[in-house]
């Protein structure tokens, strides 16, 4: 009976909060409350045809659900993608915010949003942040690259009705740690049974959450089992199979690589059919070489597979001409190289889409054929880039494949800064 009183005087006298938020390195960087504002970038920044969206970023405070829900409710236009770029914070709200994002049938994706007014490397100091929450519309760029929405985050993006977690950001998850506040000094037993009592309804919860937001349990099942000292990155057949980006072929946007030999490229991770598997695969374009341009294609081998594979791929603009032959294999990877004259990369940057075709010859001596489109959205700027960038360029051996292949199962060490 005592203990019982005990317990429910603790009950009445604690205060307690659940966080999932990554450690002090892994949110420098990040502003301590959560921003949110309105971003303009350059045409088809955010996608074909689309140039304004919304950012969300920074650490998940305490009262960040009232004031995401006063900034929604003036924004008419419920599908501007949000992109969403944050180490995690306090599970309740993120919990809110999920559902008001569901509410909205909100189009998430993740993401990192730069404010261009602000210098290189100051996007979360107080100039900065006061230039993003005053101003109507922010002059932005966005990119994936290195974009996390790690923790309590993930709760926020499972909330809306269209998810897109491109092959270069990150979704990563782990357990949540309870903070308890007793007034007073009550015995360790009373301790003890209300961290019981509250990570158990916390777990309901969580529960509940998923299985709402009409995600597989199996995602809650693994946070159980991820330490809050841990993350865990979901992986593209996690992603898949737990309904979170149910993609068969996600792409990332054409990215600049400024190196000693600057190039674009893009990576593509496609599903396998009839599997759960999925393929890697990049496309280059460096920098020219006696008025023809040096293109790459890249991408991890089928272990089915048993002779020679071509790889075929056809700008939109200009079905007629041809570029490919047959990999060489390297290791797990394949790879072909070759050139293309001024007029085929001119079609291609006129083009919306690359049309790809893979034959590869299987053990029963029939041959698979595989065909799919890679979206030259972007690449047009990307490729402005490229040019001022060869010029300063001291044109030093081609880097190996792969540059930065997409680190989907592995734990981020650090956020990078927004």
């Amino acid at each position: 009976m005592i203990l019982r009183i005990l317990l429910l005087l603790a009950l009445l006298s604690t205060s307690d909060a659940f966080h999932a938020a990554a450690s002090p390195a892994e949110k420098a960087g990040f502003a301590s409350r959560l921003t949110i504002y309105l971003a303009k970038g350059a045409p088809d920044a955010c996608g074909r045809g689309c140039d304004r969206w919304i950012a969300i970023e920074g650490e998940i405070d305490q009262d960040a659900a009232p004031r995401i829900r006063r900034f929604l409710a003036g924004v008419k236009d419920t599908q501007r993608p949000i992109y969403l770029h944050s180490p995690g914070g306090n599970v309740e709200q993120s919990y809110a915010i999920g559902r008001l994002l569901r509410s909205r049938k909100a189009v998430a994706r993740v993401g990192r949003t730069t404010a261009t007014a602000c210098a290189a490397g100051t996007q979360v100091d107080a100039a900065c942040l006061k230039i993003k929450t005053t101003t109507g519309e922010v002059e932005a760029e966005l990119t994936t690259h290195r974009a996390m929405c790690n923790s309590a985050c993930g709760y926020l993006f499972l909330g809306a009705t269209s998810r897109e977690v491109a092959p270069d950001a990150a979704l990563a998850v782990h357990n949540s740690r309870l903070i308890l506040r007793f007034r007073g000094n009550p015995p360790p037993e009373v301790v003890a049974e209300v961290r019981r009592r509250r990570i158990a309804s916390a777990d309901r919860d969580r529960a509940a959450f998923i299985a709402a937001m009409g995600i597989s349990g199996e995602l809650d099942a693994l946070i159980r089992t991820v330490k809050f000292e841990s993350l865990h990155v979901l992986t593209r057949p996690e992603l898949h199979r737990f309904g979170i980006d149910t993609r068969p072929l996600v792409e990332t946007m054409w990215r600049l690589e400024k190196q000693a030999r600057p190039f674009v490229h893009k990576f593509a991770v496609m599903k396998k059919e009839n599997g759960t598997s999925f393929r890697t695969m990049e496309w280059r374009l460096s920098c020219e070489s006696s008025k023809r341009v040096p293109l790459t294609f890249a991408g991890e081998i089928d272990e089915a597979a048993v002779g020679k594979s071509t790889i075929l791929m056809t700008a939109d603009a200009e079905t007629g001409k041809e570029a490919g032959g047959y990999p060489v294999r390297s290791g797990k990877y394949e790879l072909w190289r070759g050139s293309i004259d001024s007029d085929t990369v001119k079609s291609i940057l006129a083009s919306r889409a690359l049309h790809v075709r893979q034959t590869t010859t299987m053990p029963d001596d029939k041959t698979d054929t595989t065909k799919f489109d890679i979206d030259l959205t972007g690449l047009a700027s990307a490729w402005t880039e490229l040019k001022s960038s060869c010029a300063l360029s001291t044109l030093s051996p081609i880097s190996p494949w792969p540059a930065t292949v997409p680190n989907a199962g592995t734990t981020p060490a650090s956020a990078p800064s927004p």
